[in-house]
């Protein structure tokens, strides 16, 4: 037996490097609670993690079409300006009366996956950076929302009211329907990317698109359905949005493409593509989450904090993934 065959066949707890960012948000996301937990006495309440799913769960819904986007090696800066385009146009024919509510939800769920596959024909035929191309449909979306209306539009839809209002309790403690459509968007695009063909051939696009071409895989037609998705994911958080804060407004959503982009990098997710997963996107957004609520029972931190703190997250996730080695031929190695 030779050394090399030795080493393979000595016993051992391994860990693939292409779990170790996931592993270290998750343990990241341990740590902050048990600090907030014993900081604060009412941190401990199954409410607050449950707040964080009511009150950011859009963002969780626009996290995971972007983590399609990301793991083919691309990006979606327009994710932001769609959902505000789609809460706005939402508002704008509920305000009018004549368009029932049903209507208004296929008409404003049509919009980013509209946007997303045209972005994605783009990207695709002509060439284009991702950057560029997504960059124009933020400005778009979001100076259609200022054609709109310069002023906030109040939704008063009883559909919409009571949506934003009803509650699912258990015991205690309650969440809004709205999660419940966040956990199936979640679960979903787990298994779109764990069990099919699709799924697979995201992951090698990420990681080699020339390899993939010439493997045969349908790397055009996948590249624009990432983008459709994404756009679809959008208008589902622009729904949700609209639900929470029942109105439409030219001004909401700035800047959630970052957010959503640091949510996802900081769940494991490769800038480069090829590695990350959509449970790992759900911890980054419940660090994201947890951040914000540790700094308001806090009370005396500015929320300009936040910011410091997930730039500085950011820097380390990003050095953490370059010194494991967690790229797309490392997961291809790990099996």
């Amino acid at each position: 037996m030779t050394t090399v065959e030795a080493t393979r066949q000595k016993p051992g707890f391994h860990v693939p490097r292409r779990f170790v960012p996931v592993i270290a948000t998750a343990v990241l996301l341990v740590v902050m609670y048990v600090i907030g937990i014993s900081q604060y006495q009412a941190f401990s309440d199954p409410q607050v993690l449950l707040n964080i799913f009511i009150d950011r769960g859009f963002v969780l819904v626009v996290a995971v079409g972007m983590t399609f986007v990301l793991l083919t090696g691309g990006i979606d800066l327009s994710v932001g300006s769609v959902v505000a385009m789609t809460a706005m146009v939402s508002a704008w024919l509920l305000e009018s009366g004549s368009v029932p509510a049903g209507v208004v939800l296929v008409i404003a769920l049509a919009i980013g996956p509209t946007l997303g596959f045209l972005m994605g024909c783009i990207i695709h035929y002509f060439e284009i950076q991702p950057f560029i191309v997504t960059l124009a449909g933020m400005f778009f979306a979001r100076g259609m929302c200022t054609f709109i209306s310069d002023e906030a539009i109040p939704i008063k839809n009883e559909f919409w009211v009571k949506a934003a209002q009803s509650r699912i309790r258990f015991g205690d403690n309650f969440i809004s329907p709205s999660v419940i459509v966040v956990f199936v968007v979640v679960l979903i695009g787990a298994a779109v990317l764990a069990y099919t063909r699709f799924g697979r051939n995201v992951y090698a696009i990420g990681g080699d698109q020339q390899s993939a071409m010439l493997m045969g895989l349908p790397v055009g037609r996948t590249k624009i359905a990432v983008y459709t998705i994404s756009g679809f994911c959008s208008a589902i958080g622009g729904i949700l949005l609209s639900f929470y804060t029942l109105s439409g407004d030219s001004l909401i959503a700035i800047g959630m493409e970052l957010d959503v982009i640091a949510a996802v990098v900081i769940g494991g997710t490769l800038l480069t593509g090829g590695s990350g997963y959509v449970f790992g996107t759900v911890l980054g957004v419940l660090v994201l989450g947890v951040i914000q609520t540790l700094i308001t029972f806090d009370g005396t931190l500015n929320s300009w904090w936040t910011r410091i703190v997930i730039g500085g997250l950011l820097f380390a996730f990003i050095l953490l993934q370059r010194l494991t080695g967690a790229t797309p031929r490392a997961r291809s190695a790990g099996g």
